[in-house]
């Protein structure tokens, strides 16, 4: 990994972490970070949002929270000798990159932190892989780390995209993902 990352530090999001300059250039997942990322963890306890700081600065965010899906909503291939009731999983809710961080491998650094806690999860209670509900700009991105799309019957949202459903299952998680070779 390159060293524009090795000053970044990737921790839990603090009740006093300034939020408000951080820009990624989503105003739905900004929004999200500037309003609610917070309440959802410190009073509503839906998620834990974990931050990549650098010089005190945020820099990207990624939010995670224990979910589970049914064994019939996996890629088929993956179905074989799972049990048939729901299966735990870590879902990765949302992860963006300041505007002025995109591009130094902040986001590989997130998902390495989200591939750390799955297997944590899985240790400790329970845990198939991560499920990512993924904004269809960013699924390249999750595909070059060998998530998978399948199919989540959900709502549209109307106005915008709607997310693509990606897994990865926990065996298939990189001890120690690189970035993939330039195109």
């Amino acid at each position: 990994m390159s060293g524009e990352t090795s000053r970044i530090e990737v921790r839990k999001l603090r009740p006093d972490d300034d939020r408000t300059p951080f820009r990624s250039g989503n105003l739905d997942l900004d929004r999200f970070f500037h309003r609610f990322a917070g309440q959802n963890q410190f009073r509503h306890h839906v998620g834990t949002t974990y931050v990549a700081v650098e010089e005190g600065v945020v820099v990207g965010f990624a939010t995670v929270s224990p979910s589970a899906i049914e064994v019939k909503d996996l890629p088929p291939k993956r179905r074989k000798g799972l049990p048939s009731y729901p299966l735990p999983v870590l879902r990765l809710a949302r992860l963006a990159v300041d505007e002025r961080a995109q591009g130094r491998g902040v986001g590989l650094l997130l998902l390495k932190a989200v591939f750390v806690l799955a297997r944590a999860l899985a240790t400790d209670f329970g845990c198939v892989g991560v499920v990512v509900d993924a904004k269809p700009e960013a699924v390249a991105f999750y595909a070059r780390y060998g998530f998978e799309e399948f199919a989540i019957l959900a709502g549209e949202l109307g106005d915008r995209p709607a997310p693509k459903t990606l897994f990865l299952e926990l065996g298939a998680i990189p001890a120690t993902p690189e970035p993939p070779p330039p195109p």
